[in-house]
């Protein structure tokens, strides 16, 4: 069994590592950037090197890691700008994930913003086409709901 936790990348990227070492994580997910903001800084090829070493210096399995995308996108969004940047933001983080070989990244689905749920799970379906065709042997997880108003994603159906 593994267990882990929501670690910090404060610092340094590599820090979410030494952050779950130390907690004694056998798995653990991060943010790969603020997740309160559209914009990130790239990934410098030595901070994911850094990243790459300490991970595998450390007893935490590779495939024990995930990424988790930040909270603004709405990949379900019927707003044509904010799907816009939603989208690129989830292509965004699919090529970082890849960059720190993790090669898991977790997405909200959204919300239909009262468009219905079709309309919603269309966008959807927009959006992961075009994450896809980034080939980097990322996978996205779906985030399941509970079901919020306007939610997409709340029934296994």
């Amino acid at each position: 069994m593994r267990v882990g936790l929501h670690v910090s990348i404060s610092g340094s990227l590599s820090a979410a590592v030494d952050n779950a070492v130390e907690r004694e994580c056998s798995a653990f997910q991060i943010f790969t950037r603020s997740p309160r903001m559209w914009t990130a800084k790239d990934i410098t090829k030595k901070d994911a090197q850094e990243f790459k070493d300490k991970l595998a210096s450390s007893k935490i399995d590779r495939f024990a890691t995930v990424a988790h995308m930040p909270y603004l996108p709405n990949l379900a969004s019927p707003n044509s700008a904010t799907h816009a940047k939603s989208v690129a933001v989830l292509s965004k983080e699919v090529q970082r994930c890849g960059e720190l070989g993790v090669p898991y990244l977790v997405a909200h689905l959204g919300s239909h913003l009262g468009e219905g749920e079709d309309k919603g799970i269309k966008q959807l379906i927009k959006a992961f086409e075009k994450a896809v065709e980034i080939d980097n042997d990322v996978t996205i997880l779906l985030e399941n709901t509970a079901g919020q108003k306007n939610s997409v994603g709340s029934e296994f159906e």
